[in-house]
């Protein structure tokens, strides 16, 4: 059986465990730029559209920090901002904030990271138009990591208003440790039907639908074999990938439950977790997912 996703497939919102939500809240809409869509007891939900929720943040009690590359789970989940001046404006907030800032140009994309308060890995970055990604012998899409054009997002987005993260943005990808990959590369490419696009070296892979560099990133980086991430540690709730329709949802669902794997309907979702305990949930696209 071919399984091969709708290439119309997208990413939504993100659910994280945090500490303390107003600190939490504070950070993502001072630093990171996102806006309060809603608040409710220990749950916020933060937009960047005024309509749409991309982050969820949960408040746990007795939260614990997970020692970095000790666990599967989150490596970092990527903001997708629509422009470069965007991402110049982004570069001049996390200054004036005085936040530690990590950098990446993969050929495809230009890249920031940065940790929140819990520790939780972002990346907020921009795409290069996709026809001039290349492509190496293999087909596989060519990424790397080389130094950004600091000066020239600064460049372009000289003399603008930074106003949060614009309308436009979205959750661009997901990256997790995992504890074994093939394993791995076997639920999201042979059940949920996302397509391999590249390697990195034998220890991280990066799949997509419709021939996007990547959705989801996978990696043994913090070793093969290493423990899920507890649930009383910071860390992701789940991730979202967002189906055109009803009738991919169903074809999806279908080979999920093939492969004798629990979908648990709650919520207006279904959620299936990976090998490494991680949390998907599967939505029909929608004005709001």
């Amino acid at each position: 059986m071919s399984a091969v996703l709708h290439p119309s497939t997208e990413l939504g919102q993100v659910s994280l465990r945090i500490s303390n939500l107003a600190r939490s809240a504070r950070f993502y809409t001072e630093v990171v730029g996102l806006k309060m869509l809603r608040q409710q007891g220990r749950v916020a939900e933060l937009t960047a559209d005024g309509k749409n929720t991309l982050l969820v943040l949960e408040e746990v009690e007795g939260l614990v920090q997970q020692p970095e590359r000790t666990a599967a789970g989150l490596y970092h989940f990527a903001i997708l901002v629509p422009d470069r001046e965007s991402l110049g404006l982004v570069i001049r907030n996390l200054v004036a904030h005085n936040i530690p800032v990590g950098q990446g140009d993969h050929l495809v994309s230009e890249a920031l990271y940065i940790s929140d308060p819990d520790n939780n890995g972002i990346e907020i970055y921009v795409d290069r138009p996709r026809d001039t990604w290349k492509r190496d012998a293999q087909g596989e899409i060519m990424m790397t990591t080389d130094p950004v054009d600091v000066e020239g997002l600064l460049a372009v987005s000289e003399g603008k208003e930074w106003n949060g993260l614009p309308e436009g943005t979205v959750i661009g990808h997901v990256h997790f440790h995992v504890s074994n990959l093939q394993e791995a590369k076997r639920f999201y490419c042979d059940i949920l039907g996302f397509e391999l696009t590249a390697h990195y070296g034998s220890a991280a892979l990066f799949i997509s639908a419709g021939g996007y560099h990547h959705h989801i990133g996978l990696n043994v980086w913090a070793g093969v074999g290493v423990p899920s991430t507890p649930w009383n540690a910071a860390g992701m709730n789940y991730f979202t990938v967002v189906l055109p329709n009803d009738e991919e949802l169903e074809v999806v669902s279908g080979r999920i439950r093939e492969a004798g794997l629990v979908l648990e309907e709650r919520d207006g979702a279904f959620y299936v977790k990976d090998p490494s305990d991680i949390e998907v949930r599967l939505v029909v696209e929608t004005t709001n997912d």
